[in-house]
């Protein structure tokens, strides 16, 4: 079978670290054990200077055919003054809805190798494992209405809505669980239950859905609090399942703990497990260019793009076990360099990762 894979570069440093990616899986491609066929595409701001729009026609046509999508980052100070509707922004959240991509996965694995590159402590890092499971497609980001508005007094006022019903949570829901079968059989639901009523609705439907997951030990925690204790005890947690917002700024905080978000990668999933995948942090503009940027959380999306929708686990582990043995050998791009290790290029640490492959 071939598998058709839509790569979508984007912006700042995003086409530097998706180069690395695909170099890593050509690897598997020149030995024949992946069949893939690449097309590539502009979303972002890539897709607003070629099309005029962040999504443009021929992105959305090439994605609903695709196996798998495979991103580099949105985003620029150069779109910031466009309206709301043609941002880099807008296009990534247009094409999670389009695909139905509702299930945000988020690993955060600290390293041996990496224990010193975290702000903590070692003792309170060393062996960190976590999932953290994000509603992707509705809450706050997405509820109607939304705007600026002018009020009697002629002051303007921002307003959001966010909303959940019960399907869009229990879907979500029985992911964690699933997950949560997978690992070590514990399950933390993050919300605000004291002061929200979609969060009292959450917590209901997150219960209800816990009775067909006997096995799984159920906890809650108040959205502040996780912020808390991921900070002063993150390895009590094992799957994390929290709304749209929430999951957005738990995930960011827990790539911090692993020594940098460089090494945070992230799966999107729809329904039928196509999947669009892609380094959590942001476009850097700042170093767009320089060739520093780290290309580890976009390979290991790579990683996860294997397994999750192309079924090809045993190539997955491969490429997460060269990691980390370009990590034993002490190379280091910027971002996670301590004394003692080799500093690298982009272009290097991809590499040497292809060098630990073969």
């Amino acid at each position: 079978m071939t598998h058709k894979i839509l790569i979508l570069p984007g912006d700042g440093i995003g086409p530097e670290i998706i180069a690395e990616a695909v170099k890593v899986l050509d690897v598997f491609r020149a030995e024949g054990s992946l069949q893939a066929e690449y097309e590539y595409a502009h979303l972002g701001g890539a897709g607003y200077d070629a099309a005029g729009h962040p999504y443009p026609e021929e992105t959305r046509k090439l994605a609903s055919e695709s196996d798998a999508i495979l991103l580099g980052a949105v985003g620029g100070p150069q779109y910031d003054t466009l309206p709301r509707e043609f941002r880099p922004e807008k296009g990534l959240l247009t094409i999670r809805t389009d695909l139905g991509l509702f299930a945000n996965l988020r690993p955060a694995i600290l390293y041996d190798e990496l224990a010193d590159a975290s702000t903590l402590k070692n003792e309170v890092v060393a062996g960190l494992d976590l999932m953290i499971v994000r509603e992707l497609n509705h809450g706050i980001y997405f509820g109607q209405p939304r705007g600026i508005r002018v009020l009697e007094n002629g002051e303007r006022q921002g307003y959001n809505t966010a909303t959940y019903s019960e399907s869009q949570i229990e879907r979500i829901a029985r992911v964690a669980f699933a997950t949560a079968m997978k690992r070590n059989k514990r399950l933390c639901s993050v919300d605000k239950y004291n002061v929200l009523e979609v969060s009292e609705l959450w917590r209901e439907v997150v219960c209800r859905v816990g009775q067909a997951f006997p096995e799984v030990e159920l906890s809650h925690m108040y959205i502040d609090n996780a912020a808390m204790q991921l900070i002063r005890a993150p390895k009590q947690f094992d799957v994390i399942v929290t709304s749209n917002m929430f999951g957005d700024i738990l995930s960011d905080e827990a790539a911090m703990l692993t020594g940098s978000i460089g090494m945070l990668p992230s799966a999107s999933l729809n329904a039928s497990a196509v999947g669009m995948y892609e380094p959590s942090h942001g476009s850097a503009p700042d170093i767009a260019g320089q060739g520093i940027a780290n290309p580890l959380a976009t390979i290991l999306s790579a990683a996860m793009m294997l397994r999750y929708s192309l079924q090809l686990p045993e190539l997955a582990a491969r490429i997460e076990a060269a990691v980390e043995a370009v990590l034993r050998q002490k190379l280091r791009t910027a971002d996670i360099y301590v004394s003692g290790c080799e500093k690298v290029s982009t272009a290097q640490m991809g590499s040497a990762v292809m060098a630990a492959l073969k």
